[in-house]
């Protein structure tokens, strides 16, 4: 029975670390960075002991967490930069960055280095900053793109687009789509010939009072 002990160990050891994983992404997800690690535990399951035993860092949890959002992320990038169309490349870029920022508050503090410690992120936001000023500078060669833009309209677009964590959950995907509409259009260098682009549909963001009898 003994040599079974082993492998049991560390099948708990593999569940106890997903079910980290898991609670880090939900936790700060929904409440941010700020969230602290004795809340993660707290969701998880497990002892705070435990939850270091396996991330003795915070930084090292906030990683791991968005791995995947960081591999979207990358991907989006590299999309956006082969997109034979540079306006169209353009675009999906600001759509797939909102849409990643959108499910997750977390996320969005990392990208926006709002967690300093937190490094793999900075070079994410590095490498957006020169693929956003490289399909800047082919999208204004095809008169597309307003010749105003400089990559810093993209920092402020995402630091506006941070206001929707605000937002009630089930609108923020609704909310962020539509944001995403405007804000491409506002960075367009002419309006469109034709009929325009419908926008998404567009979120109930506030309850209505209740009426008075």
């Amino acid at each position: 029975m003994t040599r079974h002990l082993p492998q049991t160990v560390r099948s708990d050891a593999r569940d106890n670390r997903a079910r980290i994983l898991d609670a880090a992404r939900a936790v700060f997800g929904e409440e941010g960075l700020s969230a602290p690690m004795r809340e993660v535990a707290r969701h998880a399951g497990l002892g705070p002991a435990t939850l270091y035993r396996h991330f003795p860092a915070k930084q090292a949890l906030i990683a791991e967490a968005f791995a995947d959002q960081r591999r979207a992320c990358r991907a989006a990038v590299r999309d956006a930069l082969t997109d034979p169309d540079p306006w169209h490349g353009f675009r999906s870029l600001i759509e797939r960055i909102c849409e990643l920022h959108a499910h997750s508050r977390g996320f969005a503090d990392a990208f926006m280095t709002a967690f300093p410690e937190a490094m793999d992120f900075a070079a994410d936001q590095e490498q957006a900053r020169r693929a956003v000023g490289e399909l800047a500078r082919r999208a204004q060669e095809t008169g597309q793109l307003r010749p105003g833009f400089v990559v810093d309209d993209l920092i402020l677009m995402l630091m506006a687009h941070r206001g929707l964590q605000g937002a009630p959950r089930a609108a923020r995907a609704t909310a962020s789509r539509r944001f995403a509409a405007y804000v491409i259009e506002a960075f367009r260098a002419a309006p469109e010939t034709g009929a325009p682009t419908p926008l998404p549909p567009a979120p109930r963001l506030l309850t209505e009072p209740p009426s008075t009898p």
